[in-house]
Parts: C-alpha cells; sequence; structure tokens
C-alpha cells in the first residue's frame, strides 16, 4: 500500500474547541465525543488547510500508509474509535454522495459482525442527513436535461450545491463525466445571460484567484475532476482583471499532471459585461 501525507490529530493536545471543522472543505474531520477527529482517509488531501486553525497544534501532518479510496481501509481506522464515530462516517458518504463507499462500508461491518446503526439497516426509513454545516450539505436539483428553474421573474441553471470550489467534493455525483464550469465570483455579477448561455448544462464551481487562500486545493481538486470523476470537459471563465487570470493558470497547471487530457476551454469577460475572447486553449 502507498504512503500519502494526511493530517494527524493528537488527541491528548485536542481540546474539542471544533475550530479546525469549518476550515476542513471536505469535511473529513468531525467532532466526537468531545475531540476532533479524522473520520475518513477518503476526503482528506493532506494538504493542511485545518493546520493553521488548531490554537493547541493538536494537527500535524504525517506520512504513512493510507491508501486512496479503498473504503475497507478506511473502516479498519473508523471501526477502532467506536460507534459514534461509524454513525459519523456512514453520515459522511451518505451527505457526500458516495453510494459505493457507503455499500463497502456497510458490508465491511457485516462481515466484521459489528453492529450497523439502526437508520441505516436495510429497511430503515430514509433519514436526512444534517450532520456538518447546512451549507456545505451536498444537493443535486435534477440532471442538466431538464428545463431550468424558474426563479421569480429568471431561470436559473443551476442545478446544485454547494458550488464553492473549496467546499465542492471533487467526487460529488453532479461531476460524473459531466462538463464542469469553473467561474471567477465576479464573473455572475458581470454577464447578463450567464445562467441562459454559459451555466445551463453544466456542474460549476467558483473561486476568486485573488482573495481566496490555500489555492493549492484547488490544483488537486480539479485533477480529481479529471482522472478520478472523469468530466468531459473544463470551461473557466474569468474577468479581464489581470489577477483574474491566476484561475486559468491554476486549471492549466492541473491539467498538465493529470493522466487524463480533456478539452479546455477559456473565457474572457469584461468588467462592462462583454465576452471579451472565447477560445480552446
Amino acid at each position: 500500500m502507498p504512503k500519502r501525507k494526511i493530517i494527524k490529530i493528537d488527541l491528548e493536545k485536542c481540546t474539542g474547541c471544533s475550530k479546525c471543522i469549518p476550515n476542513c472543505p471536505e469535511g473529513a474531520i468531525q467532532l466526537i465525543d468531545g475531540k476532533a477527529r479524522l473520520i475518513s482517509d477518503l476526503f482528506c488531501d493532506g494538504l493542511g488547510a485545518c493546520l493553521g486553525s488548531c490554537p493547541y497544534d493538536a494537527i500535524s501532518i504525517e506520512e504513512r500508509e493510507a491508501q486512496e479510496y479503498d473504503e475497507k481501509k478506511v473502516m479498519e481506522n473508523i471501526v477502532k474509535q467506536g460507534p459514534n464515530t461509524i454513525k459519523a462516517h456512514l453520515e459522511h458518504l451518505k451527505s457526500h454522495g458516495q453510494n459505493k463507499y457507503f455499500k463497502e462500508a456497510i458490508e465491511f461491518l457485516k462481515d466484521k459482525d459489528i453492529v450497523i446503526p439502526t437508520e441505516f439497516k436495510e429497511g430503515a426509513s430514509k433519514v436526512e442527513i444534517h450532520q456538518g454545516c447546512p451549507g456545505m450539505r451536498m444537493m443535486e436539483f435534477g440532471n442538466e436535461s431538464k428545463e431550468a428553474t424558474l426563479i421569480g421573474d429568471q431561470l436559473s441553471s443551476l442545478r446544485q450545491w454547494p458550488i464553492q470550489l473549496h467546499l465542492v467534493s471533487p467526487h460529488a455525483p453532479y461531476f460524473q463525466e459531466k462538463d464542469v464550469l469553473i467561474s471567477a465570483d465576479c464573473v455572475a455579477y458581470a454577464l447578463g445571460d450567464f445562467h441562459s448561455k454559459y451555466l445551463k448544462g453544466k456542474s460549476l464551481a467558483i473561486a476568486c484567484p485573488k482573495l481566496d487562500t490555500n489555492k493549492e486545493i484547488y490544483v488537486d481538486k480539479i485533477k480529481m475532476l479529471i482522472d478520478d470523476t472523469k468530466i468531459n470537459t473544463l470551461t473557466v471563465m474569468i474577468m479581464e482583471v489581470p489577477c483574474c487570470g491566476g484561475l486559468l493558470a491554476l486549471a492549466r497547471k492541473a491539467l498538465s499532471e493529470t493522466k487524463r487530457k480533456i478539452p479546455l476551454k477559456c473565457i474572457i469577460v469584461g468588467i462592462k459585461g462583454n465576452v471579451i475572447s472565447e477560445e480552446w486553449v
């Protein structure tokens, strides 16, 4: 099993202040039994976005054996932490739409004769997941073949939530083999027909290359979208201002490091709402 970088939480130092949790965009850290815990290797990218948020220096980066996307290996670590952590992990998989890994986790519990939480047993009533921040809860409003949703007097082509690049899971089902649009935050405000002409039929992520922190994570997420989630095409929409070009640079860097190669389009929008250029790069 290959080694990779992943976070490590010192439970003796951890006071349960939970300041690290909002800084884990993948939702891999949760407060369980009064301590911050890494509930899933599956969603920890090892880049340490949570490091600076811990006032007690309880979080560090270690390099250890951690096979990617092997739910049985993940469950071996999860079950050692007790029933509350098992439940949190199952909820975590459900809320991120990871049905394949959820089924593997349930099978692992059955094979090891470990009690499955009641709400996750076969035949149990569907439970709506409220684990973690509601603003990060994954939702899909429909597929791109459906008509845009009428909101007030305008048509909305948004089909998913969340949309901020730090918050989205690159393995979300609404990214699977889809055309993806990564847009600078300001584009939708400047471009009047953003929804009808550019967002329609695409899955969305937004980012600001000037103000966002930990932008290195963006490169890894885009790489996962291409190699793991197997998106079809990637369109990057940016404003004409120089700082906005950083978003295209991140996408190009990611594409240069992927095994799969997909079409990349760049659309540059003027500050007055006009499209300056649109080309495959």
